[in-house]
């Protein structure tokens, strides 16, 4: 089975419109480490030294959060800078992650066909996360497909909610039990339960 660490960022949580919804569901998955950092560090205050050591127990570390201004919200880049430290995860001697995962679950208030070249965000959801995959790389680690909800905003109206969060479950269930093929899963984006290439129980 593999080690899955969830992170999940929402500085709006008690009015988020899915992503609370997919962190109550992912903090009940049973033998995944669910970690919410902003109730962990409402100042920024970030261990340094139990985050790494979470880093080092885990296979698999999946960042959850909406997207902010085409970024991360503030604390996860704040995670970086303190716990991805030079000579732990990248420089000279920096190989404790290499061979790990990094895989993100994001939300987007914006429908799927602004994130084209011809839509209004002018340039697709991979592009904006860009230095996300190239963080994970310097790391060692592999990037994996991000299973992403557009449209977050409209989501509970359009009856969205429900099925994005037991397709999130899924993805992270399937991880767990090593069941979830990343290779499959492309270099895209992975978009609705549907699409997640996941194997059946042997």
């Amino acid at each position: 089975m593999a080690r899955v660490l969830v992170y999940y960022a929402h500085p709006g949580h008690k009015h988020s419109h899915v992503n609370r919804v997919m962190a109550r569901a992912a903090r009940a998955i049973k033998r995944i480490t669910f970690v919410d950092l902003y109730a962990e560090y409402p100042r920024f205050g970030i261990d340094c030294d139990r985050e790494q050591l979470l880093l080092l127990e885990h296979d698999v570390i999946v960042f959850q959060f909406p997207m902010f201004w085409y970024s991360t919200p503030s604390l996860i880049k704040e995670w970086e800078d303190i716990v991805l430290e030079h000579g732990f995860a990248y420089g000279a001697g920096g190989d404790k992650l290499e061979g790990k995962r990094m895989l993100l679950a994001i939300t987007a208030a914006g429908p799927s066909e602004a994130y084209t070249t011809d839509g209004y965000q002018h340039f697709p959801m991979r592009t904006f996360l860009t230095p996300l995959e190239q963080t994970a790389r310097l790391c060692r680690m592999s990037f994996a497909s991000p299973y992403v909800l557009y449209g977050s905003l409209q989501a509970p109206d359009a009856g969205l909610v429900e099925p994005h969060v037991e397709g999130y479950v899924q993805l992270l269930e399937a991880i767990r039990d090593d069941r979830y093929d990343f290779e499959a899963s492309g270099t895209d984006v992975t978009v609705g339960f549907d699409s997640l290439p996941i194997r059946e129980e042997v």
